[in-house]
């Protein structure tokens, strides 16, 4: 039987739970124990796969297809287990399953109500996403005080009741701000959530107490008094330069130790090497690259949450200062390709719409022509076909049905049929519902033996998530070859594109998955690792012909400041510029500035 610990958060929204609540699943996997995470979200929407990316951040989509929250993106990162659908919970979700019930007649002629009928709906989820693990930590969006998180609260205190304390336990991260006319740090503001949570039956076990400076003794002691909580079961998190330095953080305060010691459970001592590497290398990177995001969505730099990831694992697997420099792609269509001069790597990220499509396909001609290392992902992909289907392959005018359903060239056009990720057939057309209608989750990729992606992957078949509705049209894959296009990856049934390469460019890959789903800090990606290898050697030969240095670690890389990807008070760590020493998140559900002037489509 799974024991459970709920994680909850007050004061203010956007304190880094997930990171929390993954930190400490990471040192408990490294006492020997099966760990597993659920995201309960307090949103009606059904999943967040229709939702502006610029309002919830980046959809993480995990094996089996589901379209989750970005936080299950940093569960996968922390520990070795893959999430599923089972991980991750809407009240939309809930609602619907209550609904269909209350439909199939299982509620016997009884009035549906939010208890018991939707608590109890709610705790089943939570059972039945813990799986076979031995500890299942629980996040509770949203912040106390919340009206939308009542259900989840009422439901993981009634599972307390059922329980019991050796079964289950509660930690609450709240902010402890730093008032600068006073001088010191305040501990009302955590006072009054605990307070709060308090009022509907909850009493933490464990707060951890988020910080811009160590919280003193006195302090943290005066927080136990007022609380009900024991002095040693204070835990300070204190802000870092890096995500990855939070397990350790976490374990030399004793917090594993707590956890183990309620729970009952005697377990090998915790081994964090592999954690300490991971900070070595963002420590000891020698190089540094420069690289161009473009994509639409850059506002909110959180909507490439694994993206950026994603390469800050590369960086530290080939001991790289990654700067990522976030450009709108309308600020490119606009403007032309100026802004992208003296970078080492140009990648385009994934999108849907029109907006600033054309500013996407300028980047990837200026990568091809200039001999930049370009990666294109999913929609990145498709524009890099677009743009050499345009200026190489003589097709004046090549679209993707997507943007122009009248083009003449519909090189890129709309999946109608395919297999699923659990090997059913779907079949999908423009008058099919948006929700959770894509190509969805992992499917297996046949690479082609002579290419320069086999040469990373190093195995001839490969598995990768997908998240898309439009595909290379096949119509056009001869004249496209004939022009020096070469088709790197198919589906193992051979009949979608999935990687295509420039033949005649140093690097040049586009392929319709979204590796970066897959990258972890401990393992990296070879995608990603080949990518930013090949940024330091694009840098390396600028700098040689120009007799400058090729960028050590005190070579100044920019006198642009560059783009901050992180607000102030996100997530556990104190780093605006989102690069590979250190990085940064930000989980933030509230709608932009941009967003709210109405500048993305609903995506």
């Amino acid at each position: 039987m799974s024991r459970f610990i709920f994680i909850t958060g007050g004061v203010v929204s956007s304190l880094g739970k997930g990171i929390a609540s993954a930190s400490l699943a990471a040192i408990l996997e490294a006492r020997g124990l099966r760990i597993t995470l659920v995201k309960l979200d307090p949103y009606i929407n059904v999943d967040p796969g229709t939702m502006n990316p610029l309002q919830h951040g980046e959809v993480f989509v995990t094996e089996d297809g589901a379209e989750t929250d970005l936080d299950l993106g940093h569960y996968e990162r922390f520990i070795r287990p893959r999430m599923s659908r089972g991980n991750n919970f809407t009240t939309g979700q809930i609602y619907w399953n209550v609904l269909r019930k209350e439909r199939r007649g299982e509620y016997l002629g009884n009035t549906v109500q939010v208890i018991p009928h939707i608590t109890d709906e709610i705790k089943a989820c939570i059972r039945q996403g813990a799986g076979d693990s031995q500890i299942c930590l629980v996040e509770i969006g949203g912040t106390v005080g919340d009206i939308e998180s009542l259900p989840f609260l009422e439901a993981i205190r009634q599972m307390r009741i059922e329980l019991g304390e050796r079964q289950s336990l509660f930690i609450h991260l709240t902010l402890v701000p730093w008032v600068d006319a006073a001088g010191e740090l305040k501990t009302k503001p955590t006072q009054h959530s605990v307070k709060e949570l308090r009022s509907i039956g909850i009493q933490p076990d464990i707060l951890l107490c988020r910080s811009v400076q160590p919280l003193p003794e006195a302090e943290r002691g005066k927080i136990a008094l007022f609380t009900n909580v024991s002095k040693g079961a204070v835990i300070n998190c204190v802000d870092a330069d890096s995500i990855y330095r939070i397990p350790r953080m976490l374990h030399e305060q004793g917090l594993d130790d707590l956890v183990v010691g309620q729970f009952g459970i005697e377990t090998q001592p915790s081994d964090l090497r592999q954690w300490d590497a991971v900070v070595a290398g963002l420590e000891h990177a020698t190089r540094g690259v420069r690289i161009a995001l473009v994509g639409k969505y850059t506002d909110l730099p959180e909507s490439y949450k694994s993206l950026s990831e994603a390469l800050i694992h590369a960086g530290i697997h080939t001991g790289t200062r990654v700067d990522i420099r976030y450009v709108n792609s309308e600020r490119v269509e606009k403007q032309g390709t100026d802004c992208l001069a003296g970078m080492d790597a140009i990648l385009v990220p994934g999108g849907f719409g029109e907006r600033g499509i054309e500013g996407m396909i300028l980047a990837a001609r200026h990568a091809r022509e200039n001999a930049l290392p370009y990666l294109g992902i999913c929609l990145g992909m498709q524009v890099a076909v677009i743009e050499y289907a345009r200026h190489r392959a003589g097709l004046e005018g090549a679209n993707s049905t997507e943007f122009d359903p009248d083009t003449k060239y519909p090189v890129i056009a709309l999946v109608t049929e395919w297999t699923g990720s659990d090997g059913a057939v779907e079949r999908r057309d423009r008058e099919s519902d948006l929700g959770g209608t894509m190509r969805l989750g992992a499917q297996r990729v046949r690479l082609r033996r002579k290419s320069r992606i086999r040469s990373l992957y190093e195995q001839d078949i490969i598995s990768e998530r997908h998240r898309h509705r439009y595909e290379f049209n096949n119509t056009y894959m001869d004249p496209l070859q004939d022009a020096g296009l070469r088709i790197a990856g198919k589906t193992t049934d051979g009949t979608l594109v999935e990687v295509v390469e420039v033949a005649d460019h140093p690097w040049f890959i586009g392929c319709q998955f979204h590796p970066e789903f897959r990258s972890t800090p401990r393992d990296g990606h070879p995608l990603f690792r080949g990518f930013v290898e090949a940024a330091n050697a694009a840098r390396a030969a600028r700098a040689a012909d120009e007799g400058e240095p090729s960028g050590g670690r005190d070579t100044e890389m920019s006198d642009e400041k560059p783009a901050e990807a992180d607000a102030a008070g996100s997530d556990l760590s104190a780093e605006k510029a989102t690069r590979a020493t250190p990085s940064r998140p930000r989980v933030s559900k509230k709608r932009s500035p941009a967003a709210k002037r109405g500048t993305g489509s609903r995506r």
